[in-house]
């Protein structure tokens, strides 16, 4: 028996890299799964539905069920039509991952406003409306439920040529916990991942040219989408999960104790001299 036996899972961007890896996995410890790629480029051109389908003839040969979806999923009623599709397939819906986005990677000053749109349509929106749908339809029925999204590291960090990516990112975070929040008196977790791996959208980065191939991979990555996924992890919520390779880290931001005055606004020289204070962790 697996770890997801009888429950059923929409996994977005599943065509390659980590949603792929999370969705054969899925498959493997017992879920049905929707697996949703729009088959296009690392940058959010071009379509090519044989992506998905390859996924879901991988899952079929190892005797799993999975269907394929090839949806857009910034095309305006996408996320109901994914779930309508688990729905009508295997009568639920367990467990979301949004893995769907796109790479832009440009400075702040090169980002145009096209650049903007794809990768917030994609990377926020999308997760957005999809966990907002499946949430309405976990709610109505009265079943528990898993809404695990994808942020990353660069939302608390930063990174060069990453402005865009870490804005959503970011916003991703802000989403992962208010849903988090709202949602725990319906028995629905809400947790994000914040992976470190080796894909095609990463590969060519400097940080992957010394570390071995089969090092830091998507599968590490779906391992933790798959404890989150399961019932093992019922009091996991409102958390972003970091993965990097074997490592596996909980990111949260922090607040200094601060400096106080007497009730009155500080002056700008008052705040330099406390600055040490108002930036000790």
């Amino acid at each position: 028996m697996g770890c997801l036996d009888g429950k059923v899972a929409i996994v977005t961007g599943a065509g390659r890299g980590i949603g792929r890896a999370e969705a054969i996995l899925f498959a493997k410890e017992g879920a049905r799964v929707v697996v949703n790629d729009l088959g296009c480029d690392r940058d959010g051109s071009g379509r090519d539905p044989s992506i998905a389908r390859a996924v879901v003839d991988e899952i079929a040969s190892g005797g799993g069920e999975a269907v394929a979806s090839v949806q857009d999923v910034t095309a305006e009623g996408a996320a109901e039509e994914l779930v309508r599709v688990a729905l009508d397939t295997w009568g639920g819906l367990d467990v979301v991952v949004s893995n769907a986005g796109v790479v832009r990677e440009r400075t702040l000053l090169n980002l145009e406003d096209p650049d903007l749109d794809r990768m917030f349509a994609v990377g926020l929106l999308g997760a957005l409306r999809l966990a907002r749908a499946a949430a309405r339809v976990m709610v109505e029925r009265a079943w528990p439920g898993s809404l695990i999204l994808t942020s990353g590291p660069h939302a608390f960090f930063g990174a060069a040529r990453q402005s865009a990516s870490a804005a959503t990112a970011a916003a991703i975070v802000g989403l992962t916990r208010s849903a988090a929040v709202e949602l725990r008196r319906h028995q629905i977790r809400v947790n994000a991942i914040a992976p470190t791996a080796r894909t095609r959208a990463t590969a060519h980065l400097p940080m992957f040219q010394s570390v071995p191939e089969e090092s830091m991979g998507p599968e590490h990555v779906a391992a933790v989408a798959l404890f989150l996924a399961s019932d093992l992890s019922a009091d996991v919520n409102g958390e972003v999960v970091g993965v990097a390779g074997g490592r596996v880290y909980a990111l949260r931001a922090r607040e200094s104790t601060g400096a106080f005055s007497d009730d009155r606004p500080l002056t700008p020289e008052e705040i330099l001299r406390a600055w040490p204070e108002i930036t000790r962790a």
